[in-house]
């Protein structure tokens, strides 16, 4: 029988609100074992001894690592103590935080499942950032983009509009502006006096193959097509971070950068350009 080049192990996710938390951590961890695959067992809104039920069921019929965050005692014991029965690992994502917060604080909790989620100035600042964000992709609407707090522009294909959108889930007002071949960028572009405008750039090699890929899952290729020719996709990256260095715009090289890792670069930019304002 021949080896098995990959191996997988069940991953029960128990949240008693919407489960993000316990899924970014539990994906982070998990990324760490690239010959390992998790299967996800995922249950949201847990909040009852019923639902509890069900829960415990598919743990039993699918033993593997189980990850919680329930702030109900009596749940988060009975998870536990099933755990313990079939010999399955098991751990509270919030509750060594937690303890560390009231060690230090000096307070207990207000036991709130899905505090994060409530609907204040917070949620509808995300929410606004988001709308003006997609309201402003790929160029659109240039008349206001005083009004942003990013902007990133960029040849085709250098991950602007899910880096726009993963900071707009940020909260941050994103805008980007697509570097075209013969087309003139848009004049209120250099003249901006707020927004941090960010340049992303890729090695043209790297912009080549994500193109071809577009191309062929449009069943649109043509070898002769300047969007895929390496050397105008060189002359395209060359013009990208000349037009930055004129107007001191930082440049992102986003060749091997995740969305999240070129997120994070914008927002330390961002960051920076808050505590020591503009000249």
């Amino acid at each position: 029988m021949p080896q098995r080049t990959e191996s997988y192990f069940h991953l029960h996710l128990v949240s008693d609100a919407t489960g993000e938390t316990l899924l970014t951590v539990a994906r982070a961890a998990a990324a760490q074992y690239a010959s390992v695959s998790a299967v996800e067992h995922i249950y949201s809104l847990v909040r009852t001894h019923k639902q509890l039920d069900r829960v415990l069921s598919e743990i039993e019929e699918s033993p593997g690592i189980v990850l919680y965050t329930l702030l109900d005692q009596e749940l988060a014991s009975r998870l536990e103590l099933k755990c313990r029965e079939l010999g399955a690992p098991c751990l509270s994502i919030l509750g060594p935080v937690l303890g560390l917060f009231q060690s230090y604080l000096g307070a207990e909790t207000s036991q709130r499942a899905g505090a994060q989620h409530t609907l204040n100035a917070e949620y509808f600042r995300r929410i606004d950032a988001l709308n003006y964000t997609m309201m402003h992709d790929d160029g659109q609407h240039t008349a206001d983009l005083e009004q942003a707090d990013v902007i990133l522009v960029g040849v085709s294909r250098t991950s602007k509009t899910p880096t726009s959108i993963y900071l707009a889930n940020r909260g941050i007002k994103t805008a980007n502006v697509p570097l075209v071949p013969g087309l003139p960028i848009p004049p209120e572009l250099e003249r901006l006096k707020e927004p941090l405008v960010v340049g992303l750039h890729a090695s043209p090699e790297r912009i080549v193959q994500i193109r071809q890929n577009r191309l062929l899952g449009l069943n649109a290729h043509r070898d002769d097509d300047r969007y895929i020719d390496r050397q105008a996709v060189a002359e395209e990256v060359a013009f990208s971070r000349q037009l930055c260095a004129r107007n001191n715009w930082p440049l992102i090289d986003v060749t091997r950068r995740s969305i999240e890792e070129t997120a994070a670069a914008v927002l330390s930019l961002l960051a920076e350009r808050r505590r020591v304002p503009a000249q």
